[in-house]
């Protein structure tokens, strides 16, 4: 693997851990392969460098690294992980240290004790034997041609503790030959006032580049990590969207446009931070964790916009109600339309799918009214861009619909082995022919969504492409018990864009029905060859 990897004087350079350190939050897993796509596309965002763990500390790991030593990153460097000489080890000894030694990686992390509690009480090891640890482990990897970024375990910790001796620990490994001390808020537990207190001092006593590593625990690790730059921070570790164990690490998603974006402190292109949106949601589907909607920069709904004067505002000035461009970080403004809605936003919906229409436009006034009636009764079109684009052309571009229900019917029968099987029965017509189509499925909206598609397939072959992604329900007057009225939500994707639809009946398979047809009909309409 080669790497093109820079450091410029006084340049802020990103290292991410998201396959080590992000890779410790709860549930969360990934396999060789899923790794290296995730390593090749913080590579083309733009990274510095990638930790990929530690190499030999599992079969995983050991593949992953032989894997990445056939790959070529064009922009970041790997770096494999370890730690410091065990105590009564001398350093040439260690087998973790000579796994580090061998390692095709240009760059290692070592992580190292800082906190008289931790040495007390964890490692059960003196001050000085704490310092000796650091010092040979450094000079070892040193001396084998390695540049050593030293991870200065609860530094902040340590340095409310007794500022003096982490003072010493970061000394030692500078002296040792580190090319970077990174201070560690290993649980969370600063603010960031006092973080940039402390790294102000650290960068004053050390000849050699500080960084800053922060975990969220008091919600604080974006925020300490911008203070850590102002005070003279060069490098800044954390994860894509915040992973890792607790409440997680620095987020990287939000740290590197507010550096380059408001900070002055471009750490990537302009046209990689544009891909900033895309590699959240990639590394998100990948670990198969969903990303918040209101996540900062990234999420579905950092640029949506609700009320009325909000919408009039941002037509006018898009800076009134966004701190950056969205498109600089690959996201897009986005109107939702609800029941706080005005004219500007229908109008902006009407655009976006190719209706011209002007303010006094009496369709626009029969949408509006349309939409406030529905949302009166349980809609909620904000989570349904799908159900309202179809709502919208219903009033403003009227179609015929993909098909015309008959009827639908749906059973569910308890076996004696204990087994519950669905079945569902659906009679449309499709073109003036009426077609009949029975399925089986887990549960009845599993049913019914097979036996639409087994009828209309043939006919409309894309349809195999959507998939339905998730489904929720609300009881939304709970009050009534078995007869509130039920909002079914459903999500469906054709793995090039994804799309809400919403159902509500006082039935929940009536609902879901709604939802279901509005779903397919939306995802047909912008699929190539179908059109009405």
């Amino acid at each position: 693997m080669t790497s093109a990897a820079t450091t410029g004087e006084g340049r802020v350079r990103i290292y991410d851990t998201t396959l080590r350190d992000g890779m410790q939050q709860e549930g969360m897993s990934v396999s060789v392969d899923e790794k290296v796509r995730i390593a090749l596309r913080l590579d083309e965002l733009g990274v510095h460098f990638i930790e990929g763990g530690f190499p030999a500390s599992n079969p995983k790991e050991t593949a992953f690294f032989a894997r990445m030593e056939q790959e070529r990153l064009t922009n970041a460097e790997l770096v494999a992980f370890g730690m410091t000489r065990r105590k009564g080890t001398r350093a040439k000894d260690d087998g973790g240290l000579r796994v580090l030694a061998d390692a095709f990686t240009r760059t290692v992390a070592i992580v190292g004790k800082t906190w008289g509690l931790h040495l007390s009480k964890v490692l059960r090891v003196s001050r000085d034997e704490n310092l000796r640890m650091i010092d040979e482990s450094v000079r070892f990897l040193v001396a084998h041609g390695k540049r050593v970024v030293y991870d200065a375990e609860h530094f902040f910790d340590a340095y409310r503790d007794d500022a003096a001796y982490a003072l010493r620990c970061v000394r030692a490994a500078a002296e040792a030959g580190a090319d970077v001390v990174c201070l560690c808020d290993t649980n969370g537990a600063s603010l960031p006032a006092f973080v940039e207190h402390a790294v102000v001092d650290v960068v004053g006593a050390v000849p050699v580049t500080v960084g800053v590593h922060a975990h969220n625990d008091s919600d604080c690790a974006v925020a300490s990590s911008l203070a850590a730059v102002a005070a003279g921070a060069r490098q800044v570790q954390g994860t894509m969207n915040g992973y890792g164990e607790r409440c997680g690490n620095a987020n990287l998603v939000s740290i590197i446009p507010a550096l380059q974006l408001k900070m002055g402190r471009p750490v990537i292109s302009p046209s990689q931070l544009e891909r900033l949106t895309e590699t959240a949601h990639f590394v998100a589907d990948i670990v198969n964790v969903a990303l918040w909607a209101h996540a900062p920069y990234v999420g579905r709904a950092a640029f949506a916009h609700k009320g009325g004067l909000h919408v009039a505002a941002v037509e006018h000035a898009p800076q009134t109600f966004e701190h950056v461009d969205p498109a600089a970080v690959g996201n897009e403004q986005r109107v939702l339309v609800s029941e706080l809605s005005g004219r500007g936003a229908v109008l902006r919906k009407a655009q976006e799918i190719g209706v011209e229409a002007s303010g006094d436009d009496e369709r626009v006034s029969t949408v509006l009214k349309r939409l406030k009636e529905r949302e009166h009764r349980g809609y909620h079109y904000e989570a349904a861009d799908a159900s309202f684009d179809l709502l919208l052309r219903g009033e403003m571009a009227p179609r015929e619909p993909l098909f015309r229900l008959e009827s639908f019917r749906v059973m569910v029968e308890k076996r004696e082995d204990g087994r519950a099987v669905c079945e569902a029965t659906i009679k449309i017509h499709v073109g003036g022919e009426r077609l009949i189509s029975t399925a089986e499925g887990n549960g009845p909206v599993n049913a019914l969504d097979t036996a639409l598609r087994q009828a209309i397939v043939r006919t409309h072959p894309r349809l195999a492409d959507i998939e339905l992604v998730n489904y929720r329900v609300r009881i939304l007057d709970e009050a009534k018990g078995t007869g509130a009225v039920t909002r079914v939500l459903l999500d469906a994707s054709d793995g090039e864009r994804s799309w809400g639809s919403i159902g509500v009946s006082e039935n929940i398979i009536e609902a879901s029905w709604e939802a279901l047809v509005d779903s397919i009909e939306y995802g047909m309409l912008h699929s190539t060859g179908y059109e009405t």
